[in-house]
Protein backbone atom coordinates (compact mmCIF):
# COMPACT_ATOMS: atom_id res chain seq x y z
CA UNK A 1 0.00 0.00 0.00
CA UNK A 2 1.51 3.42 -0.95
CA UNK A 3 2.13 6.14 1.60
CA UNK A 4 -1.14 7.81 2.47
CA UNK A 5 -1.74 11.36 1.32
CA UNK A 6 -4.50 13.75 2.24
CA UNK A 7 -6.33 16.33 0.18
CA UNK A 8 -9.53 18.25 0.69
CA UNK A 9 -11.63 15.15 0.19
CA UNK A 10 -9.96 13.27 3.04
CA UNK A 11 -9.75 9.48 3.42
CA UNK A 12 -12.76 7.53 4.76
CA UNK A 13 -11.87 5.94 8.10
CA UNK A 14 -13.09 2.53 6.91
CA UNK A 15 -10.32 2.57 4.28
CA UNK A 16 -7.49 3.60 6.61
CA UNK A 17 -4.88 1.12 7.78
CA UNK A 18 -3.76 1.78 11.36
CA UNK A 19 -0.66 0.30 12.99
CA UNK A 20 -1.02 0.57 16.75
CA UNK A 21 2.44 0.61 18.33
CA UNK A 22 3.87 0.32 21.82
CA UNK A 23 7.52 0.31 22.91
CA UNK A 24 9.18 -0.64 26.16
CA UNK A 25 12.52 1.07 26.86
CA UNK A 26 15.32 1.36 29.39
CA UNK A 27 14.20 4.91 30.31
CA UNK A 28 12.42 8.04 29.20
CA UNK A 29 15.07 9.72 27.05
CA UNK A 30 15.16 8.85 23.33
CA UNK A 31 18.67 10.31 23.17
CA UNK A 32 20.16 8.37 26.10
CA UNK A 33 18.00 5.23 26.47
CA UNK A 34 17.19 2.26 24.21
CA UNK A 35 14.25 0.10 23.12
CA UNK A 36 13.78 -3.26 24.89
CA UNK A 37 10.52 -4.47 23.33
CA UNK A 38 8.35 -3.72 20.30
CA UNK A 39 4.66 -4.54 19.93
CA UNK A 40 2.53 -3.55 16.95
CA UNK A 41 -0.94 -4.49 15.68
CA UNK A 42 -2.21 -3.67 12.18
CA UNK A 43 -5.97 -3.09 11.73
CA UNK A 44 -8.30 -1.77 9.06
CA UNK A 45 -12.07 -1.42 9.16
CA UNK A 46 -12.20 -3.03 12.58
CA UNK A 47 -10.41 -6.17 11.35
CA UNK A 48 -6.97 -7.21 12.59
CA UNK A 49 -4.52 -7.73 9.71
CA UNK A 50 -1.40 -8.74 11.59
CA UNK A 51 0.82 -8.48 14.65
CA UNK A 52 4.50 -7.92 15.27
CA UNK A 53 6.14 -8.46 18.65
CA UNK A 54 9.69 -9.00 19.80
CA UNK A 55 12.10 -8.34 22.60
CA UNK A 56 15.06 -6.15 21.63
CA UNK A 57 18.62 -6.30 22.96
CA UNK A 58 19.28 -2.68 24.05
CA UNK A 59 23.04 -3.20 24.20
CA UNK A 60 23.06 -1.89 27.74
CA UNK A 61 21.77 -2.81 31.19
CA UNK A 62 18.14 -2.50 32.27
CA UNK A 63 17.67 -0.29 35.35
CA UNK A 64 16.02 -1.97 38.35
CA UNK A 65 13.03 0.40 38.33
CA UNK A 66 12.34 -0.54 34.69
CA UNK A 67 12.56 -4.23 35.55
CA UNK A 68 10.06 -3.66 38.35
CA UNK A 69 7.70 -1.76 36.01
CA UNK A 70 7.81 -4.02 32.94
CA UNK A 71 9.08 -7.35 34.25
CA UNK A 72 11.67 -7.41 31.44
CA UNK A 73 14.96 -8.63 32.92
CA UNK A 74 18.47 -8.64 31.52
CA UNK A 75 18.33 -12.43 31.24
CA UNK A 76 15.22 -12.22 29.03
CA UNK A 77 17.08 -10.02 26.57
CA UNK A 78 20.00 -12.39 26.08
CA UNK A 79 19.94 -13.56 22.47
CA UNK A 80 17.23 -11.09 21.46
CA UNK A 81 17.74 -9.27 18.13
CA UNK A 82 19.18 -5.77 18.16
CA UNK A 83 17.17 -2.77 17.03
CA UNK A 84 19.28 -2.55 13.86
CA UNK A 85 17.89 -5.93 12.75
CA UNK A 86 14.33 -5.27 13.98
CA UNK A 87 14.04 -1.80 12.44
CA UNK A 88 13.71 -2.83 8.74
CA UNK A 89 10.87 -5.24 9.56
CA UNK A 90 9.11 -2.69 11.75
CA UNK A 91 9.35 0.07 9.14
CA UNK A 92 7.97 -2.29 6.50
CA UNK A 93 5.10 -3.16 8.87
CA UNK A 94 4.38 0.59 9.23
CA UNK A 95 4.54 1.31 5.50
CA UNK A 96 1.41 3.01 4.14
CA UNK A 97 -0.33 3.11 7.51
CA UNK A 98 -1.23 5.65 10.17
CA UNK A 99 0.94 5.16 13.24
CA UNK A 100 -1.17 5.05 16.41
CA UNK A 101 0.27 5.16 19.92
CA UNK A 102 -0.84 6.18 23.37
CA UNK A 103 1.23 9.28 24.19
CA UNK A 104 2.67 9.02 20.68
CA UNK A 105 5.55 11.54 21.10
CA UNK A 106 7.29 9.02 23.37
CA UNK A 107 7.14 6.13 20.88
CA UNK A 108 7.83 8.18 17.75
CA UNK A 109 10.74 9.88 19.50
CA UNK A 110 12.45 6.54 20.14
CA UNK A 111 11.77 5.30 16.61
CA UNK A 112 13.09 8.48 15.00
CA UNK A 113 16.23 8.30 17.17
CA UNK A 114 16.75 4.65 16.18
CA UNK A 115 16.40 5.52 12.48
CA UNK A 116 18.92 8.31 12.86
CA UNK A 117 21.44 6.12 14.68
CA UNK A 118 21.26 3.36 12.08
CA UNK A 119 21.20 5.47 8.94
CA UNK A 120 17.57 4.92 7.97
CA UNK A 121 15.22 7.63 6.75
CA UNK A 122 12.24 8.29 8.99
CA UNK A 123 9.20 7.59 6.77
CA UNK A 124 7.12 10.40 8.33
CA UNK A 125 3.85 8.48 8.65
CA UNK A 126 0.69 10.27 9.83
CA UNK A 127 0.62 9.92 13.62
CA UNK A 128 -2.45 9.67 15.85
CA UNK A 129 -2.19 9.94 19.63
CA UNK A 130 -5.01 8.10 21.39
CA UNK A 131 -4.44 10.10 24.58
CA UNK A 132 -5.01 13.40 22.75
CA UNK A 133 -7.92 11.94 20.80
CA UNK A 134 -9.55 10.78 24.03
CA UNK A 135 -9.25 14.23 25.57
CA UNK A 136 -10.83 15.73 22.43
CA UNK A 137 -13.67 13.21 22.16
CA UNK A 138 -14.58 12.59 25.82
CA UNK A 139 -15.73 14.92 28.57
CA UNK A 140 -13.73 15.18 31.79
CA UNK A 141 -16.72 13.85 33.73
CA UNK A 142 -16.66 10.75 31.57
CA UNK A 143 -12.89 10.36 31.52
CA UNK A 144 -11.14 12.19 34.37
CA UNK A 145 -7.95 10.40 33.31
CA UNK A 146 -6.80 9.45 29.81
CA UNK A 147 -4.21 6.95 31.00
CA UNK A 148 -4.29 3.78 28.93
CA UNK A 149 -5.46 1.66 31.88
CA UNK A 150 -8.33 4.08 32.62
CA UNK A 151 -9.48 4.17 28.98
CA UNK A 152 -9.23 0.38 28.69
CA UNK A 153 -11.59 0.11 31.67
CA UNK A 154 -13.94 2.75 30.24
CA UNK A 155 -14.27 0.95 26.90
CA UNK A 156 -14.40 -2.54 28.40
CA UNK A 157 -11.20 -3.75 26.79
CA UNK A 158 -10.71 -7.51 27.00
CA UNK A 159 -6.94 -6.97 27.12
CA UNK A 160 -5.49 -5.25 30.18
CA UNK A 161 -2.38 -3.03 29.86
CA UNK A 162 0.60 -4.72 31.54
CA UNK A 163 3.54 -2.52 30.51
CA UNK A 164 4.48 -5.19 27.99
CA UNK A 165 4.57 -3.93 24.42
CA UNK A 166 2.23 -6.33 22.61
CA UNK A 167 -0.34 -6.41 25.43
CA UNK A 168 -0.41 -2.62 25.57
CA UNK A 169 -0.68 -2.36 21.76
CA UNK A 170 -3.65 -4.79 21.80
CA UNK A 171 -5.34 -2.79 24.56
CA UNK A 172 -4.73 0.43 22.60
CA UNK A 173 -6.44 -1.13 19.56
CA UNK A 174 -9.62 -1.62 21.57
CA UNK A 175 -9.38 1.92 22.95
CA UNK A 176 -8.92 3.23 19.41
CA UNK A 177 -12.04 1.43 18.19
CA UNK A 178 -14.03 2.81 21.11
CA UNK A 179 -12.85 6.33 20.34
CA UNK A 180 -13.67 5.96 16.64
CA UNK A 181 -17.26 5.11 17.56
CA UNK A 182 -17.46 8.26 19.67
CA UNK A 183 -16.02 10.61 17.05
CA UNK A 184 -18.31 9.09 14.42
CA UNK A 185 -21.24 10.38 16.46
CA UNK A 186 -19.61 13.82 16.27
CA UNK A 187 -19.61 13.74 12.47
CA UNK A 188 -15.95 12.75 12.06
CA UNK A 189 -15.77 10.22 9.24
CA UNK A 190 -12.47 10.93 7.48
CA UNK A 191 -8.85 10.60 8.49
CA UNK A 192 -8.29 14.29 7.85
CA UNK A 193 -11.03 15.19 10.31
CA UNK A 194 -9.77 12.66 12.85
CA UNK A 195 -6.18 13.95 12.81
CA UNK A 196 -7.37 17.54 13.03
CA UNK A 197 -9.63 16.73 15.98
CA UNK A 198 -6.81 15.00 17.87
CA UNK A 199 -4.42 17.87 17.15
CA UNK A 200 -6.77 20.66 18.24
CA UNK A 201 -5.85 22.45 21.51
CA UNK A 202 -8.20 21.92 24.40
CA UNK A 203 -9.58 25.47 24.13
CA UNK A 204 -10.51 24.90 20.49
CA UNK A 205 -12.51 21.72 20.87
CA UNK A 206 -16.10 21.61 19.80
CA UNK A 207 -18.77 22.60 22.26
CA UNK A 208 -22.08 20.80 22.57
CA UNK A 209 -23.71 23.74 20.80
CA UNK A 210 -21.35 23.32 17.85
CA UNK A 211 -21.97 19.61 17.64
CA UNK A 212 -25.74 20.11 17.67
CA UNK A 213 -25.40 22.20 14.50
CA UNK A 214 -23.78 19.44 12.46
CA UNK A 215 -27.15 18.85 10.81
CA UNK A 216 -26.61 22.09 8.88
CA UNK A 217 -24.24 20.16 6.62
CA UNK A 218 -26.41 17.12 5.93
CA UNK A 219 -28.14 18.51 2.81
CA UNK A 220 -24.89 19.52 1.12
CA UNK A 221 -23.47 17.45 -1.77
CA UNK A 222 -20.15 15.61 -1.75
CA UNK A 223 -18.97 17.78 -4.63
CA UNK A 224 -16.70 20.79 -5.20
CA UNK A 225 -18.14 24.23 -4.70
CA UNK A 226 -18.62 27.25 -2.45
CA UNK A 227 -20.42 27.28 0.89
CA UNK A 228 -22.05 30.29 2.58
CA UNK A 229 -22.79 30.41 6.31
CA UNK A 230 -25.82 32.63 6.98
CA UNK A 231 -26.98 34.24 10.21
CA UNK A 232 -30.37 34.83 11.80
CA UNK A 233 -31.18 37.72 9.42
CA UNK A 234 -30.08 35.69 6.39
CA UNK A 235 -26.88 37.75 6.18
CA UNK A 236 -23.78 36.02 4.81
CA UNK A 237 -21.35 35.46 7.68
CA UNK A 238 -18.61 33.52 5.92
CA UNK A 239 -17.76 32.18 2.47
CA UNK A 240 -15.42 29.27 1.82
CA UNK A 241 -14.58 26.72 -0.84
CA UNK A 242 -13.93 22.99 -0.82
CA UNK A 243 -13.53 19.97 -3.06
CA UNK A 244 -16.18 18.21 -0.94
CA UNK A 245 -18.78 20.62 0.41
CA UNK A 246 -20.51 18.30 2.86
CA UNK A 247 -17.33 16.92 4.38
CA UNK A 248 -15.68 20.34 4.73
CA UNK A 249 -18.67 22.06 6.32
CA UNK A 250 -19.07 19.16 8.74
CA UNK A 251 -15.58 19.83 10.13
CA UNK A 252 -16.80 23.19 11.48
CA UNK A 253 -18.93 21.28 14.00
CA UNK A 254 -16.41 18.68 15.16
CA UNK A 255 -13.70 20.82 16.75
CA UNK A 256 -11.12 20.46 13.98
CA UNK A 257 -11.57 24.15 13.13
CA UNK A 258 -8.86 26.08 15.00
CA UNK A 259 -9.55 29.70 13.98
CA UNK A 260 -11.26 31.59 16.81
CA UNK A 261 -13.15 33.96 14.54
CA UNK A 262 -14.57 31.04 12.56
CA UNK A 263 -15.70 29.32 15.75
CA UNK A 264 -17.46 32.54 16.72
CA UNK A 265 -19.09 32.54 13.29
CA UNK A 266 -20.37 28.99 13.72
CA UNK A 267 -22.08 30.05 16.95
CA UNK A 268 -24.10 32.62 14.96
CA UNK A 269 -24.83 30.44 11.92
CA UNK A 270 -28.40 29.36 11.24
CA UNK A 271 -28.08 27.98 7.72
CA UNK A 272 -25.46 26.87 5.20
CA UNK A 273 -26.06 27.39 1.48
CA UNK A 274 -23.90 25.97 -1.28
CA UNK A 275 -23.06 26.67 -4.90
CA UNK A 276 -21.97 23.44 -6.57
CA UNK A 277 -19.18 23.91 -9.10
CA UNK A 278 -17.65 21.87 -11.89
CA UNK A 279 -14.19 21.85 -10.35
CA UNK A 280 -11.91 23.65 -7.89
CA UNK A 281 -11.03 26.54 -10.23
CA UNK A 282 -14.66 27.52 -10.66
CA UNK A 283 -15.17 27.22 -6.90
CA UNK A 284 -12.21 29.52 -6.19
CA UNK A 285 -13.41 32.16 -8.65
CA UNK A 286 -16.98 32.07 -7.35
CA UNK A 287 -15.66 32.38 -3.80
CA UNK A 288 -13.81 35.57 -4.77
CA UNK A 289 -16.91 37.01 -6.43
CA UNK A 290 -19.22 36.14 -3.53
CA UNK A 291 -16.84 37.68 -0.99
CA UNK A 292 -16.69 40.83 -3.09
CA UNK A 293 -20.48 40.95 -3.35
CA UNK A 294 -21.39 40.18 0.28
CA UNK A 295 -18.29 41.30 2.22
CA UNK A 296 -18.88 38.70 4.98
CA UNK A 297 -17.78 39.96 8.38
CA UNK A 298 -15.84 36.79 9.22
CA UNK A 299 -13.77 36.61 6.02
CA UNK A 300 -10.50 38.49 6.36
CA UNK A 301 -10.41 39.17 2.63
CA UNK A 302 -13.79 40.92 2.75
CA UNK A 303 -12.36 43.91 4.60
CA UNK A 304 -10.86 45.23 1.36
CA UNK A 305 -12.39 43.13 -1.47
CA UNK A 306 -10.69 43.67 -4.81
CA UNK A 307 -8.52 46.43 -3.27
CA UNK A 308 -5.29 46.76 -5.21
CA UNK A 309 -2.86 49.54 -6.01
CA UNK A 310 -1.54 50.81 -9.31
CA UNK A 311 1.28 53.06 -10.44
CA UNK A 312 0.34 55.45 -13.23
CA UNK A 313 1.44 58.64 -14.96
CA UNK A 314 -0.48 61.73 -13.90
CA UNK A 315 -2.57 63.67 -16.41
CA UNK A 316 -0.73 66.99 -16.51
CA UNK A 317 1.55 68.90 -18.79
CA UNK A 318 4.70 67.22 -17.43
CA UNK A 319 3.54 63.86 -16.04
CA UNK A 320 5.04 62.27 -12.97
CA UNK A 321 4.30 58.90 -11.37
CA UNK A 322 1.59 58.43 -8.78
CA UNK A 323 0.12 55.57 -6.74
CA UNK A 324 -3.65 55.18 -7.20
CA UNK A 325 -6.40 52.64 -6.53
CA UNK A 326 -8.16 52.95 -9.90
CA UNK A 327 -6.64 51.32 -12.96
CA UNK A 328 -6.48 53.00 -16.34
CA UNK A 329 -4.71 52.37 -19.62
CA UNK A 330 -0.94 52.35 -19.22
CA UNK A 331 -1.04 51.72 -15.45
CA UNK A 332 1.57 49.48 -13.81
CA UNK A 333 0.35 46.83 -11.42
CA UNK A 334 -1.62 45.50 -9.66
CA UNK A 335 0.05 45.56 -6.22
CA UNK A 336 -1.35 44.04 -3.04
CA UNK A 337 -0.26 46.93 -0.82
CA UNK A 338 0.50 50.62 -1.19
CA UNK A 339 4.03 50.02 0.10
CA UNK A 340 4.69 47.54 -2.73
CA UNK A 341 3.38 50.06 -5.26
CA UNK A 342 5.55 52.86 -3.87
CA UNK A 343 8.62 50.60 -3.98
CA UNK A 344 7.92 49.70 -7.61
CA UNK A 345 7.37 53.36 -8.50
CA UNK A 346 10.72 54.29 -6.97
CA UNK A 347 12.40 51.51 -8.96
CA UNK A 348 10.92 52.85 -12.20
CA UNK A 349 12.18 56.31 -11.23
CA UNK A 350 15.64 54.78 -10.77
CA UNK A 351 15.42 53.31 -14.27
CA UNK A 352 14.04 56.38 -16.05
CA UNK A 353 14.75 60.00 -14.95
CA UNK A 354 11.16 61.18 -14.71
CA UNK A 355 10.39 64.07 -12.38
CA UNK A 356 9.56 63.18 -8.78
CA UNK A 357 8.36 66.43 -7.22
CA UNK A 358 4.63 66.74 -6.58
CA UNK A 359 4.29 70.37 -7.66
CA UNK A 360 1.82 70.68 -10.53
CA UNK A 361 3.38 72.58 -13.45
CA UNK A 362 1.09 74.45 -15.88
CA UNK A 363 2.05 74.43 -19.58
CA UNK A 364 1.90 78.20 -20.07
CA UNK A 365 5.37 78.68 -21.45
CA UNK A 366 6.33 76.34 -24.32
CA UNK A 367 10.01 76.95 -23.49
CA UNK A 368 9.62 76.09 -19.80
CA UNK A 369 11.39 73.11 -18.28
CA UNK A 370 9.26 70.40 -16.69
CA UNK A 371 10.06 71.54 -13.17
CA UNK A 372 9.82 75.19 -12.16
CA UNK A 373 11.70 74.53 -8.92
CA UNK A 374 14.61 73.07 -10.83
CA UNK A 375 14.53 76.04 -13.16
CA UNK A 376 14.82 78.34 -10.18
CA UNK A 377 17.66 76.25 -8.75
CA UNK A 378 15.71 75.27 -5.63
CA UNK A 379 15.37 71.55 -6.30
CA UNK A 380 18.19 69.03 -6.12
CA UNK A 381 16.10 65.91 -6.75
CA UNK A 382 17.69 63.35 -9.14
CA UNK A 383 14.93 63.70 -11.70
CA UNK A 384 14.34 65.19 -15.13
CA UNK A 385 13.67 68.72 -13.97
CA UNK A 386 16.17 70.35 -16.30
CA UNK A 387 15.26 68.46 -19.47
CA UNK A 388 13.80 70.27 -22.42
CA UNK A 389 10.10 69.79 -23.14
CA UNK A 390 10.91 67.54 -26.11
CA UNK A 391 13.37 65.44 -24.12
CA UNK A 392 10.86 65.09 -21.30
CA UNK A 393 8.23 63.82 -23.71
CA UNK A 394 10.72 61.15 -24.73
CA UNK A 395 11.28 60.30 -21.05
CA UNK A 396 7.54 59.75 -20.60
CA UNK A 397 7.50 57.42 -23.62
CA UNK A 398 10.39 55.44 -22.10
CA UNK A 399 8.34 54.90 -18.94
CA UNK A 400 5.35 53.73 -20.97
CA UNK A 401 7.53 51.40 -23.04
CA UNK A 402 9.16 49.92 -19.92
CA UNK A 403 5.82 49.23 -18.23
CA UNK A 404 4.18 47.77 -21.32
CA UNK A 405 7.19 45.67 -22.31
CA UNK A 406 7.88 47.41 -25.59
CA UNK A 407 11.48 48.21 -24.54
CA UNK A 408 13.85 47.22 -21.75
CA UNK A 409 16.85 49.51 -22.24
CA UNK A 410 16.27 51.21 -18.83
CA UNK A 411 16.51 47.77 -17.20
CA UNK A 412 19.66 47.03 -19.18
CA UNK A 413 21.24 50.20 -17.82
CA UNK A 414 20.40 49.19 -14.23
CA UNK A 415 21.81 45.69 -14.78
CA UNK A 416 25.01 47.17 -16.17
CA UNK A 417 25.27 49.33 -13.04
CA UNK A 418 25.02 46.21 -10.85
CA UNK A 419 27.85 44.65 -12.86
CA UNK A 420 29.97 47.82 -12.64
CA UNK A 421 29.58 48.02 -8.86
CA UNK A 422 30.52 44.36 -8.50
CA UNK A 423 33.62 44.74 -10.62
CA UNK A 424 34.60 47.74 -8.48
CA UNK A 425 34.23 45.44 -5.41
CA UNK A 426 31.47 47.62 -3.99
CA UNK A 427 29.58 44.49 -3.08
CA UNK A 428 27.01 45.91 -0.66
CA UNK A 429 26.01 48.63 -3.13
CA UNK A 430 25.85 46.04 -5.91
CA UNK A 431 23.63 43.78 -3.77
CA UNK A 432 21.29 46.69 -2.97
CA UNK A 433 20.99 47.63 -6.65
CA UNK A 434 20.50 43.97 -7.58
CA UNK A 435 17.66 43.51 -5.08
CA UNK A 436 15.89 46.68 -6.24
CA UNK A 437 16.17 45.59 -9.87
CA UNK A 438 14.96 42.10 -8.96
CA UNK A 439 11.87 43.57 -7.31
CA UNK A 440 11.21 45.76 -10.35
CA UNK A 441 11.59 42.91 -12.84
CA UNK A 442 9.39 40.61 -10.75
CA UNK A 443 6.64 43.23 -10.62
CA UNK A 444 6.95 43.96 -14.35
CA UNK A 445 6.87 40.25 -15.17
CA UNK A 446 3.70 39.66 -13.18
CA UNK A 447 1.98 42.78 -14.52
CA UNK A 448 2.80 41.97 -18.13
CA UNK A 449 1.66 38.36 -17.82
CA UNK A 450 -1.65 39.35 -16.22
CA UNK A 451 -2.22 41.98 -18.90
CA UNK A 452 -1.44 39.49 -21.68
CA UNK A 453 -4.07 37.07 -20.34
CA UNK A 454 -6.67 39.82 -19.86
CA UNK A 455 -6.15 40.96 -23.47
CA UNK A 456 -7.40 37.64 -24.88
CA UNK A 457 -11.03 37.71 -26.11
CA UNK A 458 -11.29 33.96 -25.51
CA UNK A 459 -9.18 31.07 -24.31
CA UNK A 460 -10.26 27.49 -23.55
CA UNK A 461 -7.96 25.34 -21.43
CA UNK A 462 -8.15 21.82 -20.04
CA UNK A 463 -6.56 19.92 -17.17
CA UNK A 464 -6.68 16.18 -16.36
CA UNK A 465 -9.08 15.51 -13.49
CA UNK A 466 -6.95 12.65 -12.17
CA UNK A 467 -9.56 10.01 -13.07
CA UNK A 468 -9.21 9.81 -16.84
CA UNK A 469 -11.39 12.84 -17.58
CA UNK A 470 -10.88 16.57 -18.13
CA UNK A 471 -11.66 19.85 -16.41
CA UNK A 472 -12.34 22.81 -18.73
CA UNK A 473 -12.26 26.58 -18.29
CA UNK A 474 -13.42 29.22 -20.77
CA UNK A 475 -11.61 32.50 -20.04
CA UNK A 476 -12.61 35.81 -21.64
CA UNK A 477 -10.69 39.01 -20.97
CA UNK A 478 -9.35 37.75 -17.66
CA UNK A 479 -12.65 36.42 -16.34
CA UNK A 480 -13.89 32.86 -15.99
CA UNK A 481 -16.79 32.77 -18.44
CA UNK A 482 -17.68 29.08 -18.19
CA UNK A 483 -16.46 25.87 -16.54
CA UNK A 484 -17.24 22.21 -16.99
CA UNK A 485 -15.95 18.65 -17.03
CA UNK A 486 -15.81 15.67 -19.36
CA UNK A 487 -15.74 12.51 -17.29
CA UNK A 488 -13.77 9.49 -18.35
CA UNK A 489 -15.18 8.04 -21.55
CA UNK A 490 -17.05 11.22 -22.55
CA UNK A 491 -15.85 12.79 -25.83
CA UNK A 492 -14.29 16.11 -24.73
CA UNK A 493 -14.72 18.36 -27.78
CA UNK A 494 -18.56 18.43 -27.77
CA UNK A 495 -18.32 19.48 -24.11
CA UNK A 496 -15.91 22.27 -25.09
CA UNK A 497 -18.24 23.56 -27.79
CA UNK A 498 -21.22 23.51 -25.42
CA UNK A 499 -19.24 25.44 -22.81
CA UNK A 500 -18.19 28.06 -25.37
CA UNK A 501 -21.76 28.53 -26.61
CA UNK A 502 -23.09 28.90 -23.07
CA UNK A 503 -20.25 31.03 -21.73
CA UNK A 504 -20.80 34.45 -20.22
CA UNK A 505 -20.38 37.42 -22.55
CA UNK A 506 -17.55 39.62 -21.25
CA UNK A 507 -17.19 43.20 -22.47
CA UNK A 508 -13.65 44.46 -21.92
CA UNK A 509 -13.22 47.53 -19.74
CA UNK A 510 -10.41 50.00 -19.26
CA UNK A 511 -6.95 49.41 -17.88
CA UNK A 512 -4.33 46.70 -18.37
CA UNK A 513 -6.70 44.03 -17.04
CA UNK A 514 -9.64 45.15 -19.21
CA UNK A 515 -11.76 45.73 -16.11
CA UNK A 516 -11.31 42.23 -14.67
CA UNK A 517 -10.63 41.91 -10.91
CA UNK A 518 -6.90 41.51 -10.37
CA UNK A 519 -7.25 38.57 -7.99
CA UNK A 520 -9.46 36.63 -10.41
CA UNK A 521 -6.98 37.12 -13.27
CA UNK A 522 -4.17 35.95 -10.97
CA UNK A 523 -6.11 32.82 -9.96
CA UNK A 524 -6.76 31.96 -13.60
CA UNK A 525 -3.12 32.49 -14.53
CA UNK A 526 -1.91 30.21 -11.72
CA UNK A 527 -4.31 27.49 -12.90
CA UNK A 528 -3.15 27.86 -16.48
CA UNK A 529 0.50 27.74 -15.40
CA UNK A 530 0.16 24.42 -13.57
CA UNK A 531 1.91 21.46 -15.20
CA UNK A 532 -0.48 19.42 -17.33
CA UNK A 533 -2.74 22.29 -18.41
CA UNK A 534 -3.40 22.32 -22.15
CA UNK A 535 -4.69 25.06 -24.44
CA UNK A 536 -7.68 23.74 -26.37
CA UNK A 537 -8.82 26.87 -28.20
CA UNK A 538 -7.24 30.32 -28.45
CA UNK A 539 -8.18 32.15 -31.69
CA UNK A 540 -6.13 35.23 -30.72
CA UNK A 541 -2.48 34.30 -30.07
CA UNK A 542 -1.48 34.52 -26.41
CA UNK A 543 1.70 36.54 -26.65
CA UNK A 544 4.05 38.70 -24.61
CA UNK A 545 6.43 41.35 -25.88
CA UNK A 546 9.90 40.18 -26.89
CA UNK A 547 11.32 43.09 -24.88
CA UNK A 548 9.23 42.50 -21.76
CA UNK A 549 10.44 41.36 -18.36
CA UNK A 550 10.12 37.72 -19.42
CA UNK A 551 13.42 37.90 -21.30
CA UNK A 552 15.09 38.58 -17.93
CA UNK A 553 14.05 35.28 -16.33
CA UNK A 554 17.60 33.89 -16.51
CA UNK A 555 19.00 37.06 -14.91
CA UNK A 556 16.39 36.79 -12.14
CA UNK A 557 17.35 33.18 -11.47
CA UNK A 558 21.02 34.14 -11.21
CA UNK A 559 20.18 37.08 -8.94
CA UNK A 560 18.07 34.84 -6.68
CA UNK A 561 20.95 32.36 -6.35
CA UNK A 562 23.36 35.22 -5.58
CA UNK A 563 20.98 36.61 -2.96
CA UNK A 564 20.77 33.22 -1.21
CA UNK A 565 24.56 32.89 -1.27
CA UNK A 566 25.07 36.40 0.09
CA UNK A 567 22.53 35.83 2.87
CA UNK A 568 24.28 32.58 3.81
CA UNK A 569 27.63 34.29 4.11
CA UNK A 570 26.16 36.90 6.43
Amino acid sequence: MPQLSFDELGTPLRDVTFVVLDLETTGGSAAADAITEVGAVKVRGGVQLGELGTLVDPGTGVPPQIVALTGITQAMLLGAPTISSVLPTLLEFLSGAVLVAHNSPFDTGFLRAACERHGRAWPKPPVLCTARLARAALTRDEAPSVRLSALATLFGSTVRPTHRALDDARATVQVLHGLLERVGNLGVHSLEELLALAASPAGNRATDAQRRKRGLAEHLPNAPGVYLFRGARDEVLYVGTSGDLRRRVRTYFTGSEKRRRVRDMVALAERVDAVQCAHSLEAHVRELRLIGAHRPRFNRRSRTPNRVWWVTLTEEAFPRMSVVTQSRDGAFGPFRSRADAVSAMESVQDAVPIRRCTQRIPARNPNATPCALAELGRCAAPCAGRQSVADYAHTVVRVEDLVSGRADDPVRALADEVTRLGEAERFEAAADHRDRLTALLTALRRAQRLAALAALPELVAARPDGHGGWEFAVVRHGRLASAGVARRGVPPMPVVEALRLGAETVRPGDGPLRGAPAEEVAVLLRWLDRPGTRLVHCPTPWTESAFGAGRWDAWLATAAAAHVGYAGEN
